[in-house]
């Protein structure tokens, strides 16, 4: 049952977590570095001593002047595969897994209702997600991030915690965290230094994203109808973008353009000429307040180009694993919500979990649920091994397009009014995972 947790209850909530986030994250090994312990515990320690004030999450524009760079770009280390196949989280990731779960039970689960009804995100959640380090969850230390290696699997794992507590929310949460993940694994030198210092900074956006979706149907993100054409040293894109998380605040935004016949990423700042913002509501995924971005004549320099047409394909890929795991984890909202429901709602004398059909479909979320997971993780795991996931990625975009919906469908009607109301959090939750099968960017694993 949702219950709307006054916003004086909800700024202790996060300050407590972020005491004990303190003591989880410098757990870490990562955090044996001084400048990366110096930094984190920095912003942890001004977020638990001023509390969490309510304000406005609308950011302001900034500006990214152009900063020149010496030598190559800095990557994240590929992960190192281990002899046995195992799924098992290391250290590093069940610690950063059980953060984010504590992050979703305490904060985000208790704020979804009204941020779907808003549509916007508390800033005392959005400042809970910041003092956790989420931006920087893809960005190598060596750029003052507080990656240790590129691990899709430690993404995969703390998106499922984060959908676990409301999809909306968390895909809000994480989509500036997937543009800074983009600067750092596909950016040059010059781009890093650039762009990179405003994640990492004490002041990092609330507000940028991946831009990869577009309003047509049968919509092919290898194949975008953005034109990119080149004119002396310059790009001058034209196009649609939709469902782009936060975009009319956004700060910056990665879109995906045709370029030469190829496809490609470019990074555009809203405030360049040519680039306006509509409001596009979407029936699920109300809280990250998703945009439309239009570019007429948008004009931004050659070197904005990121990275190569690969470089493209990994991003489109590592975007539906990302939405595979948020449909992961609220899936598994459905089912911890509907297990004590079946067995506490009685009908004709008797609890409805007694009822075979009613057993039989618990069972079948179940199983569908763990099939989704397996595959995903499976997928996220060689991705961190260099090895080809392409096939798997595909099989995991199915199952969530498949029976995600399913899932959330079947949950409504067991609960049958209860289900249909905004008195239980499913109704928002089968929204929310309709969409988990259709959308194609905004989120990187």
């Amino acid at each position: 049952m949702t219950q709307t947790v006054p916003p004086k209850s909800l700024a202790a909530q996060a300050q407590r977590f972020g005491l004990r986030a303190l003591t989880k994250v410098g757990g870490l090994p990562v955090m044996n570095r001084p400048e990366v312990r110096h930094r984190l515990e920095r912003a942890l320690y001004e977020t638990s001593r001023q509390g969490f004030r309510l304000a406005d999450a609308a950011a302001s524009r900034r500006s990214f002047p152009t900063r020149a760079a010496d030598g190559q770009p800095v990557r994240a280390a590929v992960t190192r595969p281990g002899r046995l196949f195992d799924l098992t989280p290391t250290q590093d990731q069940a610690m950063l897994r059980d953060a984010a779960r504590e992050l979703a039970e305490e904060v985000i689960r208790p704020a979804g209702a009204q941020a779907d009804t808003d549509r916007a995100v508390p800033g005392t959640v959005r400042k809970a997600a910041a003092e956790m380090g989420l931006v920087l969850l893809g960005v190598p230390a060596e750029l003052d991030g507080i990656a240790e290696e590129r691990s899709a699997v430690a993404t995969c794992l703390v998106l499922a915690e984060l959908a676990r507590g409301d999809m909306g929310i968390a895909a809000a949460l994480m989509a500036p965290a997937a543009v800074a993940g983009a600067l750092a694994a596909y950016g040059t030198a010059a781009q890093q230094a650039t762009y990179l210092p405003a994640f990492t900074g004490d002041n990092p956006p609330s507000y940028a994203a991946l831009a990869l979706m577009e309003p047509q149907p049968l919509f092919d993100p290898l194949a975008p109808r953005t034109v990119g054409a080149t004119r002396g040293g310059d790009l001058v894109l034209d196009g649609v973008k939709a469902l782009v998380p936060g975009a009319e605040s956004a700060e910056l935004l990665i879109v995906s353009a045709l370029v030469d016949g190829v496809p490609r990423l470019v990074i555009v700042e809203p405030a360049t000429p040519g680039v306006t913002v509509e409001d596009d509501p979407a029936m699920g995924l109300r809280a990250a307040r998703t945009g439309r971005v239009v570019m007429r004549d948008v004009v931004v320099p050659l070197a904005n180009l990121l990275g190569n047409t690969e470089d493209h394909l990994d991003a489109v890929r590592r975007a539906r694993l990302a939405w595979a795991a948020m449909a992961c984890g609220t899936a598994q909202a459905v089912l911890d919500q509907l297990i004590p429901y079946v067995k506490e709602r009685k009908a004709f004398g008797e609890a409805i979990g007694r009822r075979q059909a009613v057993a039989f479909t618990i069972a079948d979320i179940a199983v569908e649920l763990d099939a989704l997971r397996l595959v995903t993780w499976k997928a996220a795991a060689r991705l961190d091994h260099g090895l080809d996931a392409a096939p798997l990625i595909a099989n995991a975009r199915a199952l969530t397009a498949r029976h995600g919906a399913w899932i959330g469908s079947s949950a409504v009607q067991m609960l049958g009014g209860h289900g249909f109301v905004k008195e239980f959090d499913n109704e928002r939750w089968f929204r929310d995972l309709r969409g988990a099968g259709l959308l194609e960017g905004a989120l990187l694993a």
